[in-house]
């Protein structure tokens, strides 16, 4: 039983690699995702409209908008109640400072998700490096396992005990591959929340003009 589960754990080891070299279609051998690799974002891909002033970049030093912008890009915060917010804030200002502070909005929004979605990629990438070297641990000691079980001498309280650990190092293996699942859709579901953010302050500009 031990012995099947290792080998039906490696069989998702080597899936695991396959979907590295497929799903990212670059050189990246740590990159484990079906989804494409995409380090940084471009502000064209989630932003359509005018195109942002220089001021905008000045975002971090206006504390509402700074604020606003953690508020809205926390994944906590539903989608609706972060909208909702955007449209709240976009309607306490005077009109002569709807278009810069939204747009100092939009700027901050993406400077403060873009990071964060790159610094996830990075843990990515890191985490299926961990993978790689426990898989290969796994089969070094499997290979001793099966060494062992073939002595005619052996200790059976040894064998049962290495079987015992290389049973427990698996499951620990395998429940990593499953949360890496997971863990590979956060860049997407950062970049779709950044890009129905910023369609609510592009929204909002056009009903405030």
């Amino acid at each position: 039983m031990a012995r099947m589960r290792l080998v039906h754990t490696l069989v998702v080891v080597a899936t695991l690699g396959s979907m590295g070299g497929t799903g990212a279609a670059n050189t990246d051998p740590d990159w484990p995702c079906i989804q494409r690799k995409v380090p940084r974002l471009s502000l064209g891909q989630i932003w359509n409209g005018p195109e942002l002033p220089a001021t905008a970049k000045d975002w971090a030093k206006d504390a509402r908008v700074s604020a606003l912008v953690e508020a809205v890009a926390a994944r906590r915060t539903p989608i609706a109640e972060a909208q909702k917010e955007i449209k709240d804030f976009a309607t306490s200002l005077p009109p002569e400072q709807v278009a810069p502070k939204m747009t100092m909005l939009v700027q901050g929004m993406f400077d403060h998700m873009d990071a964060e979605r790159s610094h996830v990629i990075s843990g990515i990438s890191r985490y299926a490096h961990k993978q790689l070297e426990m898989a290969a641990q796994l089969r070094k000691e499997a290979s001793e396992v099966d060494a062992l079980r073939a002595k005619a001498d052996a200790d059976p309280d040894e064998v049962e005990r290495r079987t015992d650990q290389l049973n427990f190092a698996t499951r620990i293996f395998t429940e990593r591959v499953q949360s890496l699942t997971y863990v590979c859709d956060v860049p997407t579901i950062i970049e779709q929340r950044l890009y129905q953010l910023s369609k609510t302050v592009s929204e909002t500009l056009v009903v405030n003009k």
